[in-house]
Order: structure tokens, then sequence, then C-alpha cells
């Protein structure tokens, strides 16, 4: 393909990282083609936080006030106990907004659809630039030095200048590109699940209610409509190829974990087995050396996943989206050299981004009754009045406080 016309970019996944790497490249008169094996837009997903730099990202591109109509009023995390009595509080504005939970804080699903709804008024005005494509999916690459041959599912065959996987953390683009997602991915001792449910009655709005047991930590979080919460479970368990795809096994995974686990365990429980969006996935860390292959880029999950436990994923897949459209767009002639500028760049944000707050699992879930006890005892004394600065300080202690860098036409990071 000719380096002096304006590329022509495939992105595998509609999700956060794809949506927002369409976008800065429309934006900039740079084609793009987005591919999504589902055959919609997935609603619902966790809540996720913005701040930093992510949330500098998010204005940069205009998104905040589609990101304000749709955010989550949050008030602070709270742990409770077996009969749902409160005996600590993490509020947002005694952390300022740099706790566990942040000032901005959107549900995955609608922050994706503030994105699409920005995608859509681009391509108004840019007609044929864009093309999102769901039902579909990348089943073959091959490399040669000015382009990438790809085959589909159901389309035709075509060649692209770049494709970049977008597809999260079992990415396909990444194991027909890098190689196979074993050599990549290391599980970090446990699960996560969530999914949407009616709110229950006694629930104290705006605040993520905390429950921890052995092998176990459960919570109902608030979602943007206040008839419906979010159930957020993090559990113990070693490493099992067969949970994966296979619902029934997980649902009774997650209800051996929340078996006489009390407060709201039952709710959870009854309203899984009805979740339109139930999802659950191994906790795993995706180690790259390098995130791009030749004309091929890994982006967000597929990139760099440290998993939920890190709460960074979305913050740095639309941090890469970001940098990769920025780099593209200053070297569209020069993509070898775009992507290895946008490697340079989103390593500290993806080293950042795998730091598990905590300790990790072992730290989250404890594994024993006298584990729990302890950990109970030492949230009601860490969030108790005395002790509220120290943590204040061990919050922002561990906040990533990286600086975007500035990228001129050609590529160059400009001074200062």
């Amino acid at each position: 393909m000719s380096s002096t016309a304006a590329p022509h970019v495939l992105i595998s996944g509609a999700g956060i990282a794809g949506l927002a790497l369409a976008l800065q490249l429309v934006r900039h008169g740079i084609r793009a083609t987005v591919v999504e094996r589902a055959d919609a837009p997935r609603p619902g997903g966790q809540a996720v936080d913005l701040r930093g730099a992510s949330r500098e990202v998010a204005e940069r591109m205009g998104l905040m006030p589609g990101i304000d109509a749709r955010r989550v009023h949050e008030t602070g995390m709270s742990y409770v106990d077996e009969q749902g009595r409160v005996f600590g509080r993490m509020s947002m504005e005694d952390f300022d907004g740099e706790g566990a939970v942040a000032e901005i804080e959107i549900a995955r699903g609608d922050l994706a659809d503030a994105l699409l709804e920005a995608l859509d008024e681009a391509a108004a005005t840019a007609p044929g630039l864009v093309e999102v494509r769901y039902g579909d999916r990348i089943t073959a690459l091959e490399q040669h030095d000015d382009r990438v041959d790809v085959g589909f599912e159901h389309a035709a065959p075509a060649s692209f200048d770049l494709v970049v996987g977008a597809d999260g953390v079992h990415s396909a683009t990444r194991r027909l590109a890098f190689g196979p997602e074993e050599s990549y991915a290391h599980p970090l001792g446990g699960y996560a699940a969530f999914f949407t449910l009616p709110t229950p009655a006694d629930l104290e709005p705006g605040w993520f209610a905390l429950r921890f047991v052995p092998g176990i930590a459960f919570g109902l979080r608030p979602d943007r409509d206040p008839a419906t919460s979010k159930a957020i479970l993090t559990l113990r368990g070693a490493h099992d190829p067969a949970l994966r795809g296979d619902r029934a096994a997980q649902e009774a995974f997650v209800r051996r974990a929340l078996d006489g686990a009390g407060w709201h365990a039952d709710t959870i429980v009854a309203a899984m087995a009805e979740a339109s969006d139930f999802y659950f996935d191994e906790l795993v860390r995706i180690d790259l050396d390098e995130p791009v292959n030749g004309r091929v880029a890994l982006l967000g999950d597929a990139a760099s996943c440290g998993s939920p436990m890190t709460d960074m994923g979305t913050a740095t897949a639309l941090i890469g989206a970001y940098l990769l459209a920025e780099h593209v767009v200053a070297s569209p002639g020069e993509l070898p050299a775009a992507l290895a500028r946008y490697a340079s760049d989103i390593a500290p944000f993806v080293d950042a981004g795998k730091r598990i707050p905590g300790g990790g699992i072992k730290r989250m879930v404890p594994a024993s009754r006298f584990d729990a006890t302890m950990a109970r005892l030492m949230t009601r004394v860490m969030l108790s009045k005395p002790f509220l600065p120290v943590v204040r300080r061990m919050f922002a202690a561990g906040t990533p406080d990286l600086a975007l860098p500035a990228i001129e036409p050609g590529g160059r990071v400009a001074a200062g």
C-alpha cells in the first residue's frame, strides 16, 4: 500500500479501547474499520473510574459531556457484616476522589455508549471514513512490509495498513500475531464476576457496600439507575480451564462461594441465573515485552491486562488509544516508527496499571475465618477517624501521577 495515502486501520474489538481509537482516527481523517464478534454493543459492566491521565484524555477527546450524562454518583465504599451493619466507611469526599471510589465513576457499557455517540457524530461529518461491523471477527493475518492481509469469519478478505487488537484479555489478534495466550497470561489465583440485579430495598443509596468472607469478597455497587445495582464478586480459586465458557459451572462456583455468607448472598445467587449481562472470568495478568509486532499493535487488555483488581484497565485502554491515535496521525506515512513510539509512550502507564493495591487476591479475599475476622478488625481501625490521614497518604502514594506526552507532527515529543 502507498505510504503517501492516508492509512486504513483495522480495529478488532468495539470496547473502550477500540472505539476510542476509531474516534480519534476518524476525527483526523484516517479511515477505520472496527470489527466486533458480539452481535451488538454490550451493555452493563462494572463501574470504572477516570482520574489523572485518563480523565485528561477524556477531556482532550471532548467526552466529558457524554460521561457526565451517564456517570454513576457514588458516595463511597462501606464495609458490612453478616447482618449488613456498617463497620467501616471510605467516602469519596474524605479521600478527595483518590480513594477506592473516584469522583468520576461510569459503567463500562455506558462509557462505550458515550464513545459510540461521539463516533456517530464524527462519522456524520466524514462520510465513508468509519465502519463498525458487529457479528464478525478476524480469523487470519498475513503480514507484509507494506500491509497486512486479513481473513474474516464472514466478510471477504481485505488488506489494511495497520491492524490493532483491542479485543480483550483473550485477544484473538494477539494469538494470531504474537502466539498462544498461555505464553502471556499469568493466573493471579482467582476469578471475578459481576452482573446487574434489582436494588435491594435496604441498600444504602450511593454506597458501594462490600462484605468479605473466606474465599470471596462480594458487594453491591450503585448503578446510574437507582432501581438496579451491580453485584461485584472476587473469588479465590485455582486455575481451571474447564470453567471458561461454561456458565453453568461458573454459576455453581459462585453459589458454592456464597453459601452461608450472610447479608445479601442469597439475593445475589437468586438474581444470577436471570442476569442477561453475567460476566465471569479468571483473574490474569497479561505480560508482553512489546505491544507491537510489525504492522500489528495491541491495545488495552489485549496488550497489558492487570486484572480488574488493579482498577486501571479502562484508564490504560483509554490512554493507550489516545497515544496510538496521536502517533498514527502525526506520522501516517511512517507507521512502523509511529508504532514504536506508541510502545515507548504507553510503557510507563502499563507498568502503573499492573500494580494491584493491597497485595493482590491474597490480601483482598480472606482464606480462612481467622483471616476474615482480622480483616474486619483492621478495616475498622484503619478507617477510624484517627487513622484516616494515614490511609489517605497511603492511597496518594499508590496513585500513579504520570503526565501525557505532547506529540508533534512527525511523532516528535514536544519539549516541556
